[in-house]
Parts: structure tokens; C-alpha cells; sequence
């Protein structure tokens, strides 16, 4: 482990699942780094019941088991930075990562994944 804890990644349903992937744990410390502040994980890995509950909370028709989730094999994280927006993490990760990872952005919260591919998405809501 670089600089996260096991622990900080472990799936929040108590059952003790904690892989987490190495390059994700890397892109996490860097940009503790870069904004010199507290990092805080909201979601790290997930097992799959644990992962159906929240696919199911977000979405009725999500069938049990079908989530192809980054956060199922340990390269995701759902993360907050103490102090800053998450418009501006995103918007770091975004020019950082140009052509690679999964980066998505939240009201208070920003998600990255460690995917070869490259996938965007803004889910927060625009405030009027």
C-alpha cells in the first residue's frame, strides 16, 4: 500500500473485502498530495450484495448481480478532498488523466476508477 490504508478502501458492509488495486491506491495518494489536504473515502471496494444495495437505492430496475462496477474488483474509489469542491478535483483528475480512467463528479464527492478506458460522467446537481 502506498499511503491508504486497507481498512479506509474496505467494503462498508463490515464483511471484510479490501482488495484494493495498486495504481488506484498511487492516483489516491498523488492527489493527496496535490492538494496537501485530508482525503476521505466514501467508497472503496464493494462485494456484490453490498454493491446491489446501492444499485438498487439509485435505480429500481437494476437487476441483482448485472453491475460491471470498477468498485467490485477494487479499482474504484468515491472519495471527498477536505476543503475542496469537488468541481475542482474532477476538473484535476480530468486534465491529469486526459485519455485514461474513469472519473465521475458529484455534489460532494468525486469517483475515479483505474480502467484502461476513458469514461466521464457529471452526476451533480446544478445549483440555481
Amino acid at each position: 500500500m502506498v499511503g491508504f490504508s486497507r481498512s479506509e478502501y474496505a467494503c462498508k458492509c463490515g464483511c471484510g473485502f479490501d482488495t484494493v488495486d495498486y495504481e488506484l491506491d498511487t492516483v489516491m495518494d498523488e492527489i493527496r498530495k496535490h492538494f496537501g489536504k485530508r482525503v476521505f473515502i466514501n467508497r472503496g471496494t464493494s462485494c456484490v450484495e453490498h454493491n446491489d444495495r446501492i444499485q438498487l437505492k439509485y435505480n429500481s430496475n437494476y437487476l441483482l448481480g448485472s453491475s460491471t462496477s470498477q468498485h467490485l474488483i477494487g479499482k474504484a474509489c468515491d472519495f471527498f478532498v477536505e476543503d475542496i469542491k469537488a468541481e475542482t478535483v474532477y476538473n484535476y483528475l480530468d486534465n491529469k488523466y486526459p485519455n485514461k480512467f474513469g472519473i465521475g463528479k458529484y455534489n460532494n464527492r468525486t469517483h475515479i476508477d483505474v480502467r484502461r478506458s476513458k469514461a466521464r460522467w457529471d452526476k451533480s446537481v446544478k445549483q440555481k
